[in-house]
């Protein structure tokens, strides 16, 4: 086991965004943030079960995971991984091998309540530089995308997709504070229960409460595994809930129940439904087309295998 005391100063953001991350830049990890212990060893277990997740204590773990999974957490918007398609690049092994993470923060290191914050999530991607030696850079490139569009002429939604009711402005001030405090918003729900103006999701299913289109196409992107952008003209806030039957169930899980207290495993995908496309007409009144366009991608410089500790 490594351990690390760097006295680099902590990035201080606000609690978790989905959002902030993903619009963040390889070189925004500038002054960047550590944790303070590590290990990585490799896991020849030939395990079909993978899992990553934050479990309490300031701590990041993962068992029998990719090391392109593991980019895909660093770099995606946080709990949501990078869709596949928007990281290109780099050798065969980081596909066929895998590896066991254990990561500890500081005492003094900020906590989301519910989920990663943003500053444990850089601390995630500064680990993978370091020790696997990773350079990427980002750039546009034109590849196939679905567009999200209206399905009904008349602009009628879905019954699962309805404009919301519900006044976001005060929790969304008060999940902007650093630390939790009186009259703070609860944690997130567990996923597949709907949360207060956010959204959460697992396969099969995306539920969301006062949130855009635009945030929806997110969830999406990461469902279809294709970049989704929104081109339905909808402005405003949305309430939703969409369920579909994945073509396949991923054993990835964020995060995952590692101690007594932590949040429950999502609910099962759901069983000989519709396909998401249809679920996606069907239910929300949407339609996803494929097309092409310029996405916003991750490539892989270089990276190398780390050094077993």
């Amino acid at each position: 086991m490594r351990a690390h005391r760097r006295g680099a100063t902590l990035l201080i953001v606000g609690l978790i965004n989905t959002q902030a991350i993903g619009a963040q830049s390889p070189a925004a990890s500038v002054g960047k943030v550590t944790f303070e212990v590590t290990s990585i060893k490799p896991n020849n277990s030939l395990a079909g079960l993978s899992s990553m997740g934050f479990p309490p204590g300031g701590r990041f773990m993962a068992t029998n995971i990719s090391l392109r999974e593991l980019i895909r957490l660093a770099y995606g918007m946080a709990p949501q991984l990078l869709p596949a398609s928007q990281l290109l690049g780099g050798p065969n092994w980081i596909d066929s091998e895998r590896f066991d993470v254990m990561a500890k923060a500081g005492d003094n290191a900020l906590v989301a309540s519910g989920g990663p914050s943003p500053q444990m999530m850089l601390m995630v991607r500064a680990l993978i530089e370091d020790r696997f030696k990773l350079t990427v850079h980002v750039e546009d490139r034109e590849l196939p995308i679905y567009a999200l569009v209206m399905a009904r002429k008349d602009g009628k939604l879905g019954q699962h997709l309805s404009r919301s009711q519900e006044d976001c402005s005060a929790l969304r001030a008060a999940r902007g504070g650093i630390a939790p405090s009186p009259g703070s918003p609860p944690p997130p729900p567990p996923p597949g229960v709907k949360p207060r103006c956010g959204s959460n999701g697992s396969p099969g299913r995306l539920t969301g409460s006062g949130t855009t289109i635009s945030e929806l196409s997110i969830g999406l992107s990461r469902a279809a595994n294709r970049f989704v952008s929104d081109r339905t003209g909808l402005t405003g806030t949305f309430d939703y809930q969409l369920e579909w039957t994945p073509d396949q169930v991923p054993t990835l899980g964020l995060p995952v129940a590692a101690s007594p207290g932590a949040p429950p495993p999502p609910p099962p995908a759901p069983v000989d439904g519709p396909s998401i496309f249809t679920a996606v007409q069907e239910q929300l009144g949407l339609r996803l087309e494929s097309t092409r366009g310029l996405v916003n991608v991750i490539v892989i410089d270089r990276v190398e295998r780390p050094t077993e500790d």
